[in-house]
């Protein structure tokens, strides 16, 4: 697989409000400089070094949360965190750390227990946040058989630790309503990322849970857990639906949201709608993309990782004009026209919000 094929094939694989203050209108906005806005990339997956990380991160006034991910299979469970912390001490003007937590064993009495142990050690590492993931609902059993879902009793002893800690949790519980539907629209912002992961192709499954019980078990999780912050990735795996968010964003204080991997979803809906949601909720919302890299560059030359490096430019200054200008553009196949945010908003949805969140200086 050559290296363009490569870094696009994983972009596919890597889901209280203020008053609106302006109001939404067709006209091209001024335009703004990308430099001139600080940026946090609250999702983020570079795993590998890369040369040019330093310089280009620097060209977009822009640092990143390096998100673990923890994949169950039959021979255990397989994360990222020990070359995430490489990447944070080589980079640390960059890179923040998000630790992770999944259900296997939880049937043991001491899981909590060895979890907030785990936890302890990784935040004294340098995680800002925890990461739930789809195991939870879609993968992960326990010994009865059952599917555990993230509002399980036996993982609120965790929940109360990172309370107690000020570690808020990255949620990404869920996917996108499309992956209980049939594979058959090649237009769909996530028919290749099903047609390369049929595993998480519920429609495909049917033990896997419904997507209606897996968002009420999220819903009743957040709603029961009201002092713990709580960042829904991928738009809380309601991308399809703005109005759905807003309905959570308006019943749940702690809950922000990001849309990482799921900008498509957002450009196949109404622009104007959209971008009403952003102004209105400008205080709620992250800037994520779920960007980053899954092998190492060894042996590469330098054309391959300039084209590596020009791919991930252009991915970012897509996301940029679907945020900060008016222009008609293709996000993931959605023909759209961008959201035109003031400069107020997008210091906050791309910067400021997540610096609060995990509390930087």
């Amino acid at each position: 697989m050559n290296n363009i094929t490569y870094f696009a094939f994983l972009l596919i694989v890597v889901g209280s409000c203020s008053p609106a203050k302006e109001k939404t209108g067709s006209s091209q906005p001024e335009a703004i400089d990308q430099q001139s806005i600080r940026k946090i990339d609250v999702h983020a997956h570079y795993r590998y070094p890369r040369p040019y990380l330093s310089s280009f991160f620097q060209d977009w006034n822009m640092q990143a949360v390096l998100v673990d991910v923890a994949h169950e299979d039959s021979a255990g469970i397989r994360r990222s965190w020990e070359e995430y912390v490489d990447m944070n001490i080589e980079n640390p003007e960059i890179f923040y750390l998000c630790s992770s937590l999944v259900g296997v064993g939880i049937d043991d009495p001491d899981f909590a227990t060895k979890n907030i142990e785990r936890l302890k050690e990784e935040i004294a590492t340098g995680a800002k946040m925890v990461k739930v993931w789809k195991n939870f609902g879609m993968v992960t059993k326990d010994a009865s058989g059952n599917f555990i879902q993230i509002d399980d009793a036996r993982l609120q002893p965790i929940w109360d630790f990172l309370k107690e800690t000020g570690i808020p949790v990255m949620a990404h519980i869920g996917e996108p309503v499309q992956a209980w539907r049939p594979l058959d629209d090649p237009m769909n912002p996530h028919y290749e990322y099903y047609k390369n992961n049929p595993q998480y192709h519920a429609f495909a499954h049917p033990e896997i849970p419904g997507y209606e019980t897996i968002i009420a078990a999220r819903d009743r999780w957040i709603a029961a857990n009201l002092d713990l912050p709580i960042l829904c990735a991928h738009m809380g795996s309601m991308s399809h639906n703005v109005d759905m968010v807003a309905e959570r964003l308006d019943k749940y204080p702690n809950m922000m949201v990001e849309p990482a991997a799921r900008f498509g979803d957002l450009a196949s809906q109404n622009s104007d709608k959209v971008r009403e949601f952003y102004v209105k909720y400008q205080d709620r919302i992250m800037f994520g993309t779920d960007f980053g890299n899954y092998g190492p560059a060894k042996g590469w030359t330098a054309e391959q990782l300039n084209a590596e490096q020009d791919d991930l430019d252009a991915t970012y200054n897509d996301l940029w004009r679907y945020l900060s200008t008016t222009d008609s553009l293709v996000i993931r196949k959605q023909h759209t026209r961008g959201l035109g945010l003031s400069r107020e908003v997008l210091e906050k949805v791309y910067f400021q919000n997540a610096s609060n969140f995990i509390g930087l200086q």
